[in-house]
């Protein structure tokens, strides 16, 4: 059933008339009666009895004018409702990320919140390489990870450089130190993050090629409790800069520089290729530039 062959019918009650109903959509008469005898057809009902001078509905046509109204409703909230979302005065963006890319995100969902507060902006806690295939699998409209995806189905745009910084705790044999050699970390016991990256294995490969034992003894799910462990002196670790300059500024940690040992982070926001973004998401990738 067309929409339109129900705003045919509900013009003709509502005027009474053919002729006015065909003026007021700005079409011809017969092409109006046309649709309601179409609309009828579909139907199986008579809805209009023209047997008369006037115009009567007959008790299908009461019915279908209640639902003729109530869709002409729906289709003016959706009409608003979409040009809403063209003007960024709703919509909703779901933004897939892990524990530590979505400090990179802060910043700019202030930005976008203060530019567009009526967009709901949800961030979903992901692992790094599941996130290329939620995006593809249509469950995530933007994702943010730490490395080049490598697919050409995927597109990335850099939003922030970051590297590992090697931190311990004040108390630390290290800690008056400004710069170590990856030998000197030998007998360390390690706080390594149980979740595989690319940095991990960038950091397990330095040890091996310089034949230095790397001690992970202790395993944590969150950087915030790797945190926690090193403050207290109960090991060392390897983390994400952004994720410590503030402990590092409020001198609950040391950061000590590896000579043998520099590792960028290159965080990335990633999006489909060939899938159209959003109003709420293109708002959002103009943003972070």
């Amino acid at each position: 059933m067309e929409l339109y062959s129900l705003q045919v019918f509900l013009t003709v009650a509502t005027e009474k008339s053919f002729s006015r109903a065909a003026e007021k959509l700005l079409r011809t008469q017969p092409a109006v009666s046309l649709g309601l005898q179409r609309l009828e057809q579909e139907l199986g009902e008579k809805l209009i009895d023209r047997s008369g001078k006037s115009l009567l509905l007959t008790d299908a046509g009461h019915i279908v004018i209640e639902f003729a109204r109530r869709f002409q409703s729906l289709e003016r909230e959706l009409r608003n409702s979409l040009a809403e979302l063209r003007d960024k005065s709703a919509g909703h963006l779901i933004i897939g990320a892990n524990e530590s890319t979505t400090l990179y995100l802060l910043r700019h969902i202030e930005r976008y919140r203060a530019l567009y507060p009526k967009i709901a902006v949800q961030v979903r806690r992901s692992l790094s390489s599941r996130i290329p295939h939620e995006l593809l699998d249509g469950n995530l409209e933007l994702g943010v990870i730490s490395y080049d995806p490598g697919d050409e189905r995927l597109r990335s745009k850099i939003i922030y450089s970051d590297s590992l910084a090697f931190v311990v705790s004040p108390t630390h044999r290290l800690a008056h130190r400004k710069m170590v050699s990856i030998v000197e970390l030998g007998s360390e016991t390690f706080i390594a993050h149980n979740v595989l990256s690319p940095y991990r294995e960038v950091v397990l490969r330095e040890f091996q090629s310089h034949k230095v034992p790397l001690h992970m003894e202790v395993e944590m799910p969150t950087i915030e409790t790797i945190r926690k462990l090193v403050q207290n002196n109960i090991g060392v670790a390897f983390l994400p800069r952004m994720c410590v300059e503030q402990e590092i500024e409020q001198k609950l940690l040391c950061d000590v520089r590896v000579k043998e040992i520099h590792v960028e982070r290159k965080i990335r926001l990633i999006y489909p290729t060939r899938r159209a973004l959003s109003h709420a998401a293109q708002a959002f990738l103009e943003v972070v530039g």
